[in-house]
């Protein structure tokens, strides 16, 4: 086979078809099938990509909601400590005092210090700032006014006030969580804590893919990119409009531009595509919302869209490479079988049909070797020696080298990789001596230009016309992009897994910090306390702050205690304890949910119930539990409905405790499976809840049911040992 072929091809297939327009039908018919195959392999890799990105968004989506939920709940007690002081309480009960309100400013200022808050402060009912953290400085809260911000308003109502805004008087944007502060049922004042998210923000900036987080209103206060923030993601409202100047959220007469989106809805449904210029340049995300319904913020994460279509166009050049390779090896096979019919026609005709046998054969040549020549597979010919006969032009562009500078070359050719000649020898005397893989083997091979090609090389014999071998054809793919592409989904499903388990060791350690942050930060806070009224304070509040350090020290040793036996699966030492005790503490722990969620507890216990005798950790863990289950099947149901009711009745020697809510219920489908562990309706949990309780109460010899509620609702009960 000859590197140079005739330029008769063209022209003759041009003068066939012309002579017979039926061709056209066949070319065309082939040409949408070639189309059609690409264009459904393109939608059905793009559609694959976007799955992928979809999964890797909601994984980021968990893991970014899970940072904010960490960060606003190791604060959410501090509001509750601040307004148990003696000393906030006397400057509540006189504003004027001044040597009050220089104690309590120095209180305030070492809880913010310990807690490493922006600023804690306290408001009197009109909303005049009585005492804060940062009294003395030229930002000084004392003697403002902040009664129109929301956060006041709420804490008011008897809610968690939580608000993210500009500070009206330091100018530096924060997160605010304000608790009313109680006394006989009567607000007497209200107390703020002021957060910063610098440092959520600042991981942002940090990510790969774009995370976006709005308020209620559409308003962008936290963004990777900084031009993105204090821009709207939607029209504003009137009632947004005039919300928001009300309040000053972003600074007096702040101007809320809309930001620079352009934004179109995409297959599934909830995502959506945003173009939008970053630095000058245009760029292309798929996005995903979730709404954070506890604190009214909806939360976006963006990847790169631009990487998925290059996926689909990939999927399209390999489609159109197949096809041309399924394409020429038909038109291969239909002039073979030409050329053998012309063979036995001969003998007719000889004189005549040798001639026209030989225009035949220069035409068919000329035109697969023109097919060769615009194919992307190169194309290599080999005699049984080794040496190189046919290079197409594809192989040259390959190598870099031309056709005279490989023809009649033998091993090592120039194009062999000098790292890898020993395998460059060993896959080439395989094929020589016929032991070539059917499959093909890899081989990289170095440009001439100097870099590095990834290319798949198949082999088969040569055979002439007289069925007599002659060498070896071998067909050389690049595939350096498609390796690339591999490499890169490797690392996309290790980047996968790696999130997974980042948000798995999240959770947990998410747990483990509410769990012991609670009683050290309260312990702290109580010191602080204790050695305010030792300086002049009443001994009875003495007395009681010093008994709060000792239980808080206690309950700190026993989770930690717990723990360590729940991994050694040891169990747990009895004590005797009171009924409405325990209940009273469980409820404690849980008043920033209930307050937050507006939720009224109804106690039906009845007088005179005996002490129970069990594990109390575990019992207070499993009460726990319940209630605050409870708590969250009651989201989105109407006031009247966010009531959950308490109640104990003795029965066969056991106390048997009863938790009915009016939520929803529970879905017929998901009863079956309401104890089996890793079953779980809610989009961050993880389906242990239920376990761990029913585990808890068969462990003190008693079992976990559960049964509709009648009017609506869900009622839990469970038993517990009690005391002889």
């Amino acid at each position: 086979m000859r590197a140079v072929s005739t330029p008769r091809s063209l022209a003759a297939l041009l003068a066939r078809l012309r002579r017979d327009p039926r061709r056209w039908g066949a070319w065309l018919a082939l040409a949408a099938l070639v189309l059609g195959t690409g264009w459904v392999a393109g939608g059905w890799a793009q559609r694959h990509e976007t799955e992928q990105r979809l999964a890797a968004l909601r994984s980021a989506q968990e893991l970014h909601a899970l940072g904010l939920r960490g960060v606003i709940g190791k604060y959410g007690y501090l509001p509750a400590v601040v307004a148990r002081q003696p000393a906030v309480r006397a400057l509540l009960a006189q504003p004027g005092n001044p040597v009050l309100r220089d104690r309590v400013d120095e209180d305030l200022a070492e809880i913010s210090r310990r807690a490493d808050a922006l600023a804690v402060y306290v408001m009197d009912p009109a909303g005049n700032a009585l005492a804060a953290s940062n009294a003395g400085t030229p930002e000084s809260f004392v003697g403002r006014n902040y009664a129109r911000r929301p956060y006041f308003t709420r804490a008011l109502q008897g809610g968690t006030g939580l608000f993210y805004g500009v500070g009206l008087t330091t100018g530096h944007p924060g997160l605010f969580v304000a608790e009313a502060i109680r006394d006989q049922g009567q607000v007497r004042g209200v107390v703020i804590v002021k957060l910063s998210l610098d440092k959520v923000a600042a991981t942002w900036a940090r990510a790969t893919d774009p995370v976006l987080l709005r308020d209620e209103h559409g308003v962008a206060f936290l963004a990777t990119y900084p031009d993105w923030r204090y821009h709207t993601t939607r029209p504003l409202t009137p009632g947004d409009a005039t919300a928001l100047r009300d309040s000053e959220a972003y600074g007096h007469g702040a101007v809320l531009a809309p930001m620079p989106w352009d934004v179109r809805p995409a297959t599934p449904a909830g995502a959506f595509v945003l173009h939008t210029r970053i630095g000058g340049r245009a760029h292309s995300f798929l996005a995903l919302d979730q709404t954070l319904p506890d604190y009214g913020w909806t939360l976006t994460v963006m990847t790169d869209r631009d990487e998925i279509l290059q996926v689909r166009d990939q999927a399209w050049a390999m489609a159109a490479l197949l096809m041309a390779l399924l394409v020429m090896a038909g038109l291969y096979w239909r002039l073979r079988e030409r050329r053998y019919a012309e063979q036995r026609s001969a003998r007719r005709e000889l004189e005549q049909r040798v001639a026209d046998r030989t225009r035949e054969l220069q035409d068919a040549q000329a035109f697969r070797h023109a097919m060769e020549e615009s194919l992307l597979v190169g194309m290599r010919a080999r005699d049984m020696d080794g040496r190189i006969i046919y290079v197409n032009r594809a192989l040259c562009q390959m190598t870099g080298y031309e056709p005279e500078e490989l023809l009649g070359k033998r091993p090592p050719y120039p194009y062999w990789h000098p790292d890898d000649m020993e395998k460059h020898w060993s896959d080439s005397n395989a094929s020589l001596a016929g032991r070539a893989e059917r499959s093909g083997f890899e081989s990289r091979v170095r440009h001439k230009a100097g870099h590095d090609v990834i290319t798949r090389v198949y082999t088969a014999p040569l055979i002439d016309a007289d069925g007599v071998q002659q060498g070896w054809m071998s067909s050389v793919v690049d595939i350096t992009e498609q390796t690339c592409a591999e490499e890169r989904q490797r690392a996309q499903e290790a980047q996968l897994q790696r999130a997974a388990r980042l948000a798995s060791l999240g959770e947990m350690a998410s747990t483990l910090a509410h769990e012991l942050n609670q009683p050290l930060m309260a312990l702290s806070n109580f010191a602080a306390a204790a050695q305010a009224l030792a300086e002049g304070g009443p001994p009875g509040l003495l007395v009681q702050s010093l008994q709060d350090i000792r239980a808080q020290a206690q309950r700190a040793s026993e989770i930690v205690r717990r723990i360590r036996g729940m991994v050694r699966q040891g169990s747990g030492l009895a004590e005797r304890f009171e009924v409405a005790e325990w209940v009273e503490t469980v409820l404690a722990w849980l008043k920033p949910e209930i307050q937050a969620r507006r939720v009224r507890i109804v106690l039906q216990l009845p007088p005179g119930l005996p002490a129970l005798l069990a594990d109390r950790v575990l019992a207070e863990q499993l009460l726990l539990n319940l209630v605050l289950n409870a708590l969250q099947a009651l989201d989105g149901q109407p006031p009247a409905r966010r009531r959950i009711e308490l109640s104990a009745r003795v029965a066969g020697g056991r106390l048997v405790f009863s938790v009915a809510d009016h939520g929803p219920g529970i879905a017929p489908e998901h009863a079956q499976r309401l104890f089996d562990p890793f079953f779980t309706t809610k989009a961050d949990g993880l389906g242990l809840g239920l376990k761990i309780c029913r585990s808890i109460a068969e462990a003190h010899g008693g079992a976990l049911s559960w049964h509709p509620r009648p009017g609506g609702g869900a009622v839990f009960e469970f038993s517990l040992p009690l005391a002889p």
